[in-house]
């Protein structure tokens, strides 16, 4: 019996995670023929096709999917294994690039401070952000992603994420209300609840729905706010409020001195208030996959998006 190349097992990895010649070659800085060469290896190996054409794409095969998860595990694994306990990274000469699903609004408050913390002890490590189109943990499970950050009471969340899935809060953040500098309410503080819905609203929602909890308090009060518009994301509510007279409903870490010092939003613009409300507060959390929990470096990023978060958060929280 003829014992396999188990050097295919990184190759296999990342056909089935990029399901694409052209993007394990990518990954595993080869050329498109070399991969190609390999995944017909794989498949003499395997004994199934794995990758097959259609349309322009290509998708996995059945017995390729059920090798998907396997074959991550497998690879993290023997890294594991091939890795010294008690190694201690040399952070000035680490090259590594993290990726943080998060949203904008967590760029805009807590990207710069995060980015200037990592590179000033790690200059050559750089983070790559990407968006949530969807509350899941996949990109942690399969390697797609290291982090992500996020609120677990999103809808759908805590069912999503999975129970092996490793969390720590961060900080605990609250709503606010913002409108433009010279609104008819800069001048008259926290407005009344009839105040606040004698206004027009933009709310952000990845969704696309605009009600929640201040909805349903202010309809404890016989009240109803009219939501004009609801955007994607906060900075993007911040800058139809910042050209209109409509309220925006915004996280307060996003309008901290901090945060607005790195982003495109100035304070004197805005005028911030409490809502007329009450609302629960909001935990921010860290996710990430237990496979990740003792590499030294992922354990000292995991530390730094927390003293930054810390440290931003407490600056107005």
């Amino acid at each position: 019996m003829t014992d396999p190349d188990l050097n295919l097992l990184v190759a296999l990895d990342a056909l089935l995670a990029e399901a694409s010649v052209a993007g394990a070659a990518r990954r595993l800085n080869l050329s498109a023929s070399a991969m190609s060469r390999t995944l017909s290896r794989l498949r003499d190996t395997t004994g199934d096709p794995l990758l097959v054409r259609a349309g322009r794409r290509m998708v996995l095969t059945p017995h390729a999917e059920r090798l998907h998860a396997r074959s991550r595990e497998a690879v993290d694994e023997a890294r594991a294994l091939l890795t010294p306990a008690t190694s201690s990274p040399d952070f000035a000469t680490l090259r590594r690039t993290f990726t943080l699903r998060t949203n904008d609004g967590f760029v805009e408050a807590f990207g710069a401070s995060l980015i200037a913390a990592v590179t000033e002890v790690a200059p050559l490590v750089s983070l790559r952000f990407l968006p949530k189109a969807e509350k899941t943990a996949a990109p942690l499970r399969d390697g797609r992603a290291d982090l992500e950050i996020g609120v677990l009471g999103e809808i759908g969340a805590a069912s999503n994420m999975g129970p092996e899935i490793r969390v720590q809060t961060l900080f605990r953040d609250h709503f606010v209300g913002a409108v433009r500098s010279g609104h008819p309410l800069d001048a008259s503080g926290a407005p009344d609840a009839r105040r606040y819905v004698a206004f027009g609203h933009v709310v952000a929602s990845r969704h696309g729905t605009g009600k929640g909890p201040v909805d349903d308090a202010l309809e404890a009060l016989g009240l109803h706010r009219d939501i004009v518009a609801v955007v994607p994301s906060f900075p993007a509510a911040l800058s139809v409020a910042q050209a209109s007279d409509l309220i925006a409903l915004v996280p307060a870490s996003l309008m901290t001195q901090r945060a607005v010092r790195h982003a495109s939003i100035s304070p004197a613009s805005f005028h911030v208030f409490d809502l007329p409300v009450p609302t629960e507060q909001i935990a921010v959390s860290l996710m990430w996959h237990p496979r990740m929990e003792a590499d030294p470096v992922h354990r000292w990023l995991r530390q730094r998006v927390l003293s930054v978060c810390r440290a931003c958060a407490a600056t107005s929280l």
